[in-house]
């Protein structure tokens, strides 16, 4: 599902509806043993799938304490998915970010309250206009603790919607980067008309809700 075309349509009051697909997590995938992604100079890695990833990038890039974010693919079942792919929704991977973290400015904790917080929580496979597989909402865990912590969050979230939360809490076990033209896309394409009328709304949406979490040149 190509991103212009659905706002396109989106914005000439065509309603593209929730042509959701059936979540595409494998057994295999959502049972394995999660693995520990390494620090990277002294800052911490988190992953996070919610809609459209140059959403994502843009909203925790955002955020006092992250060095960095970057748009890729996971939860899926096959090698180095590129952007063609992952659309078709048969990779079963999701338009991810991973997160560079200094965990003594943030705590993996917020990072999952904000995950929460920027979004609409109850969306089944996807974001706004963007629907199918491949848009849906994941949180990556890399330990039980983790876990612990995220299944913590959503339960206190849930009990602010009447409908039931949508994201798939999964191990982590792999990640795999986005082609070099979607990184910083936001930042680099802000006149892009889903920028203009999905992106950066929804990252405003997000700093009017968590301005004391926010970078000073962020505000």
């Amino acid at each position: 599902m190509i991103k212009q075309l659905i706002i396109l349509t989106t914005f000439l009051l065509i309603s593209c509806g929730n042509n959701a697909q059936e979540t595409v997590t494998r057994p295999e995938i959502a049972n394995a043993d999660p693995l520990e992604a390494p620090s990277k100079n002294g800052f911490e890695r988190a992953y996070f799938a919610s809609g459209c990833f140059w959403c994502v990038e843009a909203i925790y890039e955002s955020l006092e304490g992250v060095n960095e974010s970057i748009s890729g693919y996971a939860g899926g079942h096959t090698k180095n998915p590129t952007y063609k792919e992952s659309n078709t929704g048969k990779t079963g991977h999701a338009e991810a970010v991973e997160v560079f973290y200094d965990p003594e400015v943030i705590s993996f904790k917020t990072l999952i309250e904000v995950y929460f917080g920027s979004q609409d929580p109850t969306q089944v496979n996807g974001q706004g206009p963007d629907n199918g597989s491949q848009y849906r909402s994941i949180i990556f865990y890399q330990n039980e603790k983790q876990k612990e912590i995220i299944e913590k969050v959503k339960s206190e979230v849930a009990k602010n919607y009447e409908k039931p939360i949508a994201a798939e809490i999964l191990p982590f076990l792999k990640f795999w980067k986005a082609e070099n033209y979607h990184q910083d896309y936001e930042k680099r394409n802000p006149n892009n008309s889903y920028v203009q009328k999905v992106s950066i709304p929804r990252l405003n949406r997000f700093k009017e809700k968590f301005p004391e979490l926010l970078k000073k040149e962020a505000h």
